[in-house]
C-alpha cells in the first residue's frame, strides 16, 4: 500500500545525528534508530472530517468565524512585532559586546599587544562558551541555523523540539554568544528559526510548561493553520535579518514552503511590513545614542548607491567569471560542510556534551589566534591623501566601526588592511568591502589570505553545537573574491568608473547562489540591502550562472543538511523513474494493516505495539457482504480513545453516532513539535482489553484515493501539493457515478447565472399578462 510505503519512508529516515528535546516537558533522548524511537513524523495537513470535526463546524457561527479571521491577522501583527524586537535585541547585544571587546582590546594594545591578545581571546571564549553551554544544557534543538528543520516542518515533517519555548530562548541568547564571540557564523539563519518559534508558540496558545498560555487564543487546532503561522514567522525572520520585507516574502515562497496560496501571501506580506516598521523605528531611536556601541553597524544595510553608476559590455565577462567562481566555491563549501558535519556527528558528538563544548572552545581559540595574529604579520599602508579622498577618516579611532584600522603600525598615519577586515563585526567588514571610492584600500595578498582563512573557518565552524547562520559568512567569502576580481578589472581595463565594491557585491551574490541555490528571493534581498536597483541585471546574471554551476555538482546547502539530519524532504519535482512506476508497484512490498469498524480494544493495542504505522484503513461489510473501505483512522486518534476509555462498549455492534458527543475536536490535537502520546504510556486492565470500540465516529470518511495503475509521478505531485500524509491505493473502480468539471465547482456563479436567465425570460410573460388584464 502506498500510504504505508510513504509513511514508512518517513518514519525510517535516519536521525542518527539529531539530539533534540522530546517534548514540552523537557525530556531528552539521543535518537539512534528511528525504528526504535518516536522521532520525526509527518504532519496532518489534510482536514480530518470526522464526526467531532463536523460537530465543531456546525456549532461555529458567523461570530466565531469573524473572531478566527481577526485572530489570524492579529497573530500576524504580533509575529512581526515579536520577531522585529528579537532582531533588535540580538543586534544590540552583538554590537555592544563586539564594541566593548574591540574598545578594550585597542585600549590595552597601546601598552602591550600580548595582554591585549589575552583579553581578546578571553572575551571571545567567554561569549562562545555561554552560547554552547546554553545549547547543550538547555536547548539542543537550537544548534545550527534551524532552516533545514523549518523547511522540513513546512514540507510536512515534524522534528520534535524545534519549535519549543526553550528552543526560542536558546536561539536568541546562543546567537548573541556565537556571533559576538567572533566565530565565522551569522545570525540570519537563527533569526528565521526565531520567527518560526514565535509563530508556533502563538499558534498553540503559548507554552503550558512555563505558564504562558491562554485558552482564548488556542483556536488554531490543525497543522494546516499552524503551518501558515510558521510561514509568516520565516518571512519575518528574513525581513528582520536583512531589513528586506519583500525578500522575506519571496524567501518563504521560494525556499522553505512547499504549499502556497494567495490568502497566505497577504498575511506574510503584512507580517514582513510590520517587521520593517519595527526595525526602522528601532534604528531611528538608536541614532540618538541610546544604544551604546550600536551605531551605523548592526542591522545589515550596505548602501552602495553612490558607487558605480553603469557598466560596459567588456565587464560582462569578468562578471560571468565571478558567477562561475561562486558556483564552484559554493558547491565545494556544501560538500566540505557535509563531510565534516557527518564525521563530527558520527565520531565526536556521540561522546557527549563535554566534547561538544570542548570542540567549540577550541574553534574559538583558533579563530581568535588567526584574527589577531595574521594582521601582525602584515605591513601597514599609508593612509590616502585627504585632498584626493575627502571625507575619509584614516586611521579611524580605535574601537569604532569603519575602514582603515591602525593596528601594529609604526606611524599614526598608517593603517592595516587585514586588520580592517578582521577587527570588525562581520556586518562592518562587509560594509568596508562593499565601500565605493576606496581604490587600493586592500592589497590582493591580504584579500587572498583572508579568503583562505575565513573560508576554512566557516567550513569547520558550521555544524558545531551553537546557533549558526550562513548568510553573512557567505557574503563575506563572496565579497572577498569579488573584490579581488574587481581589482583585476580596474588594473586591466584602467577605467575610472569601475568600482571594486560593485564586484564585491556580485561576488557575495554569486557565492550565496552557488551554496544556497536561491535565485529570486536572493536577488531581491541583495537589491534591498544595497539600495541599488541599477545592479539588478548584474545580480541576476551572476545568480543564474552560479546556481547552474553549483547544481552540476550537488544539492543546495539546506537540502544537504536536511538529508544529513534525516529529514525526508519531498522535492518540487518527482524523480524520473517515478514516471515508469505505478502506485501498485510502489506499495506492493507493504502489508496493509486495517481495522474493522467495531474492533476489540485488545486487538487495537496489539496492532499498535506490533508496528509503527500512523494511519490504518477501516473496513466494514456492505449489504451484500462485500468488504468496503469506510475511512482512515490515525494512530494518534486511537491513542486518545484508548487513553480516555469513554467510548469503550460491551456490544460488538455499531453504535448510534447521533448520540455520541463525548469528545471535542480539540481532544485530538497533537501538541506542537512534540512526540505526543505512545502506546507504552497507556495502561489497560484485562477487562478493558475485552471491550469493543466503534471507530466510525472518529475516522476520516473521505481520505484521498488513487487507482492502482496511476503513475507514481502523479501520486508524488498529489501528495506534495496537497500536503498529504496518507493515500489509499485501490483497484480500478467498476463504475462512475458522476463527473465533476470546473463549472460544478463554481456553484454560486452557476446559481446566479440561472437566476438572471430566469428573470430575463420571465419579464416578457409578465408584460403580456399585464397587457391582457
Amino acid at each position: 500500500m502506498l500510504s504505508n510505503h510513504l509513511q514508512n519512508g518517513i518514519e525510517t529516515a535516519r536521525l542518527v545525528w539529531s539530539r533534540l528535546p522530546s517534548s514540552e516537558e523537557g525530556e531528552r533522548t539521543e535518537i539512534e534508530l528511528p525504528s526504535h524511537s518516536r522521532g520525526a513524523e509527518s504532519l496532518d495537513y489534510e482536514v480530518i472530517e470526522n464526526y467531532a470535526y463536523r460537530e465543531a463546524q456546525a456549532q461555529r457561527g458567523k461570530l466565531w468565524v469573524s473572531y478566527y479571521v481577526v485572530l489570524k491577522w492579529l497573530f500576524s501583527l504580533i509575529i512581526g512585532i515579536g520577531t522585529g524586537l528579537a532582531a533588535v535585541f540580538i543586534n544590540l547585544a552583538v554590537e555592544n559586546f563586539s564594541g566593548w571587546k574591540y574598545a578594550a582590546t585597542f585600549s590595552i594594545i597601546q601598552h602591550s599587544y600580548f595582554v591585549g591578545f589575552l583579553v581578546y581571546i578571553l572575551f571571545n571564549l567567554g561569549l562562545v562558551f555561554s552560547s554552547v553551554y546554553i545549547v547543550t544544557k538547555f536547548a539542543p534543538a537550537a544548534a545550527g541555523s534551524g532552516i533545514p528543520e523549518i523547511k522540513g516542518y513546512l514540507n510536512g515533517v515534524d522534528t520534535p523540539g524545534i519549535l519549543l519555548f526553550r528552543t526560542l530562548i536558546g536561539k536568541v541568547f546562543g546567537s548573541i554568544g556565537s556571533v559576538g564571540g567572533g566565530l565565522a557564523l551569522g545570525k540570519e539563519g537563527p533569526l528565521v528559526h526565531t520567527g518560526a518559534c514565535i509563530a508556533s508558540l502563538l499558534g498553540q496558545g503559548g507554552s503550558k510548561r512555563y505558564h504562558l498560555s491562554s485558552k482564548w487564543v488556542r483556536v488554531f487546532e490543525s497543522d494546516r493553520d499552524r503551518r501558515d503561522l510558521v510561514t509568516c514567522g520565516c518571512a519575518a525572520g528574513v525581513a528582520a535579518a536583512f531589513r528586506a520585507p519583500v525578500g522575506g516574502v519571496l524567501f518563504a515562497l521560494e525556499e522553505v514552503t512547499s504549499w502556497w496560496r494567495s490568502q497566505l501571501m497577504w498575511r506574510v506580506f503584512f507580517t514582513s511590513a510590520v517587521v520593517a516598521v519595527v526595525v526602522r523605528s528601532a534604528m531611528n531611536w538608536c541614532k540618538s545614542g541610546k544604544c551604546g556601541h550600536f551605531g551605523s553597524g548592526g542591522f545589515i544595510i550596505w548602501d552602495i548607491s553612490g558607487g558605480q553608476e553603469d557598466y560596459s559590455f567588456q565587464e560582462l565577462l569578468p562578471m560571468a567569471i565571478i558567477g562561475v567562481i561562486g558556483g564552484l566555491l559554493g558547491a565545494l563549501f556544501n560538500q566540505l560542510t557535509l563531510f565534516i558535519t557527518s564525521w563530527r556527528r558520527k565520531y565526536l558528538h556521540k561522546k557527549g556534551n563535554r566534547i561538544k563544548i570542548l570542540e567549540v572552545c577550541i574553534i574559538s581559540l583558533v579563530t581568535s589566534v588567526i584574527s589577531f595574529g595574521l594582521p601582525l604579520l602584515r605591513r601597514c599602508s599609508a593612509c590616502p591623501d585627504s585632498e584626493m579622498s575627502p571625507g575619509i577618516e584614516c586611521p579611524r579611532p580605535p574601537g569604532t566601526d569603519g575602514n582603515f584600522v591602525n593596528f601594529y603600525c609604526a606611524k599614526d598615519s598608517e593603517y592595516n588592511d587585514l586588520a580592517t577586515i578582521f577587527f570588525n563585526t562581520q556586518d562592518d567588514a562587509i560594509r568596508n568591502l562593499f565601500s565605493a571610492k576606496t581604490f587600493h584600500e586592500y592589497s590582493a595578498q591580504s584579500l587572498v589570505i583572508f579568503l583562505v582563512m575565513f573560508y576554512s573557518l566557516a567550513v569547520v565552524t558550521f555544524g558545531t553545537a551553537v546557533p549558526a547562520g550562513q548568510f553573512v559568512p557567505g557574503i563575506m567569502i563572496g565579497s572577498t573574491y569579488g573584490r579581488l576580481v574587481g581589482m583585476l578589472v580596474v588594473k586591466f581595463y584602467r577605467k575610472l568608473n569601475v568600482e571594486e565594491g560593485t564586484y564585491a557585491l556580485l561576488g557575495a551574490a554569486s557565492f550565496l547562489g552557488g551554496s544556497m541555490r536561491m535565485t529570486v528571493s536572493l536577488c531581491v534581498i541583495m537589491v534591498e540591502i544595497t539600495n541599488n536597483l541599477k545592479l539588478l541585471p548584474l545580480i541576476m546574471l551572476v545568480l543564474l550562472i552560479s546556481k547552474a554551476v553549483g547544481d552540476f555538482f550537488n544539492k543546495g546547502l539546506y537540502e544537504e543538511q536536511a538529508q544529513l539530519r534525516g529529514i525526508p524532504l519531498l522535492e518540487s519535482r518527482p524523480k524520473l523513474y517515478m514516471r515508469n512506476m505505478t502506485a501498485k508497484e510502489a506499495s506492493k512490498n507493504q502489508k496493509v494493516v486495517s481495522f474493522p469498524r467495531v474492533v476489540k480494544v485488545g486487538n487495537i493495542v496489539s496492532v499498535l505495539r506490533s508496528n509503527k504505522h500512523n494511519g490504518y484503513p477501516v473496513v466494514d461489510q456492505g449489504q451484500n457482504g462485500e468488504t468496503l473501505v469506510i475511512g482512515l483512522i490515525l494512530r494518534s486518534h486511537l491513542l486518545v480513545l484508548l487513553q480516555s476509555k469513554m467510548d469503550f462498549q460491551n456490544s460488538p455492534f455499531p453504535c448510534d453516532m447521533r448520540g455520541i458527543n463525548r469528545h471535542n475536536f480539540s481532544d485530538f490535537v497533537k501538541p506542537v513539535s512534540s512526540k505526543g502520546m505512545s502506546i507504552e504510556e497507556i495502561h489497560l486492565t484485562e477487562d478493558e482489553l475485552e471491550l469493543y470500540l466503534d471507530l466510525a465516529p472518529f475516522l476520516n470518511p473521505s481520505p484521498y484515493i488513487v487507482p492502482e495503475d496511476m503513475s507514481l509521478a502523479k501520486v508524488y505531485n498529489l501528495f506534495r501539493q496537497l500536503g498529504l500524509r496518507h493515500i489509499f491505493v485501490v483497484p480500478r473502480p467498476s463504475r462512475v457515478i458522476g463527473l465533476i468539471t470546473r463549472k460544478d465547482l463554481l456553484l454560486e456563479e452557476r446559481d446566479h447565472s440561472a437566476t438572471t436567465e430566469l428573470q430575463s425570460t420571465s419579464h416578457p410573460l409578465l408584460d403580456s399578462l399585464l397587457n391582457q388584464e
